[in-house]
């Protein structure tokens, strides 16, 4: 979130957690120099609803919190801007930054808004406006209130966690972190990757059958699945119609336990978007990012490096685990095509595309039939998803953390797992073919 937001997000949760939330709430209604609809406005937004303001706000707050629903926007602009940060006077930083042209200029009022229709939420105007003015709704008050139920919520987090709390912090210091909030337990991600890597292994196995024949990944980035459904929609045709790992992993975890729910980690905004997209409703309950888990573990006082790990056994591979960065994808489809489809190995030729301007030249090149790939893999962050913008860390700090701990994966290619079988097995998918037969492997398909 924007920094002037942060010791405000910080007292809010310290007030929720201390069931003084109303006096708080109060208190920052009535600061001086805050128009109080400006104040709900943002209040509103860092408990992740939308409460307009009224002599019953805070009674209302508290309601839509405890009550809480999937809202389908995740970026909105709190207030008009003056439309100073154009470097060229016509052109807003965040009208820069959009690659889906979704921020338009409103003649009369003088300064931009959002095109709902347009808009794809991937949150890069937020990290572009300076001024605090467009934001990204914070989830974690109703995810306070998930806690507090019965049911198991488990924490998934994204790949690109390594390194970001510590060079010294473990996976299993980070689990221990998590259950002290209240989680039940934590799960890498990486391995619901490996799921989606044996699946389009597979798929390119069946549909690229020379080097003309093209597969397009359409896994972790929904940047890229963006640019695809809605400015180069003719190359929708050669897109494996996989769900993202974050999609994977809600879908498992509730197949194995109906009743649990599943919170998100990541370094990115997007993805509080893909988890509200109607195919995808209820698949995650909650998506937070590396930041706001950062300010989250500062007000509970949780210290990651000092806490005692919780071990589990080894069960995500290198290749799961490389998805955080460019090419992970292309590696780990690369060695499991490797291992199970030799004959189809060196007809396998990838090409990766970072940041938006990559990514729109490559699916050009596509277009009109000059790229020299079968296999094109898409991340809408320059670097990947260590390169998101709610990383805690450099792109390239996080690239190499990614690298050193994907190389000390006990499991290298997700097709050595035994656990993998085992998981796989429970939710009926016991064989290669498997993967063929559109009812088993529903679970991990979309359709775009």
């Amino acid at each position: 979130m924007h920094k002037k937001y942060e010791d405000l997000f910080k007292s809010l949760v310290k007030a929720y957690y201390n069931d003084t939330f109303e006096d708080e709430v109060d208190n920052l209604l009535s600061k001086e120099g805050y128009k109080k609809e400006e104040m709900a406005k943002v209040i509103s937004n860092l408990c992740g609803v939308t409460v307009e303001y009224s002599k019953d706000f805070i009674t209302n707050l508290k309601k839509a919190i405890t009550a809480y629903q999937a809202q389908n926007r995740v970026v909105q602009k709190l207030s008009d801007c003056s439309m100073k940060c154009s470097s060229d006077g016509k052109t807003t930083a965040c009208q820069s930054a959009c690659p889906f042209n979704a921020i338009l200029l409103d003649p009369i009022k003088g300064t931009t808004y959002i095109d709902i229709e347009a808009c794809a939420d991937c949150g890069l105007c937020v990290v572009a406006c300076e001024s605090g003015r467009l934001v990204d709704r914070v989830e974690f008050m109703p995810v306070l209130e998930l806690l507090k139920s019965e049911k198991p919520v488990i924490a998934a987090v994204a790949p690109a966690i390594s390194g970001q709390f510590g060079s010294d912090v473990t996976m299993d210091q980070l689990r221990a972190a998590f259950m002290k909030i209240g989680f039940k337990d934590m799960v890498e991600v990486a391995f619901f990757a490996d799921m989606l890597t044996l699946k389009e292994s597979v798929e390119f196995d069946s549909h690229v059958k020379s080097e003309k024949d093209l597969m397009i990944t359409s896994c972790c980035c929904p940047m890229w699945v963006g640019m695809l459904k809605r400015v180069y929609s003719d190359l929708v045709k050669h897109v494996s119609p996989s769900v993202s790992p974050m999609i994977a992993a809600g879908r498992v975890l509730k197949a194995l336990n109906k009743d649990c729910k599943v919170v998100f980690i990541g370094p990115c905004i997007a993805k509080k978007a893909e988890a509200k997209e109607k195919d995808l409703i209820g698949d995650i309950d909650y998506v937070l990012t590396f930041q706001e888990l950062r300010d989250i573990f500062e007000v509970l006082e949780i210290n990651p490096s000092e806490l005692t790990g919780v071990p589990s056994i080894e069960y995500a591979s290198k290749g799961g685990r490389l998805y955080a960065r460019t090419g992970g994808v292309s590696k780990a489809v690369s060695d499991a095509v490797k291992d199970m489809f030799p004959e189809k190995y060196n007809l396998l030729t990838a090409v990766q595309a970072n940041g938006v301007k990559e990514c729109k030249a490559i699916l050009e090149s596509a277009q009109n039939g000059s790229i020299k790939a079968n296999f094109i893999e898409g991340m809408g962050c320059i670097g990947g998803c260590v390169g998101g913008p709610k990383a805690l860390i450099p792109r390239e700090e996080g690239k190499k953390f990614v690298d050193d701990f994907a190389e000390d994966s006990a499991i290298k290619v997700a097709t050595h797992s035994e656990i993998m079988d085992q998981i796989l097995a429970r939710i009926n998918i016991t064989s290669r073919e498997d993967f063929k037969d559109e009812e088993k492997i529903h679970i991990f398909e979309r359709h775009f």
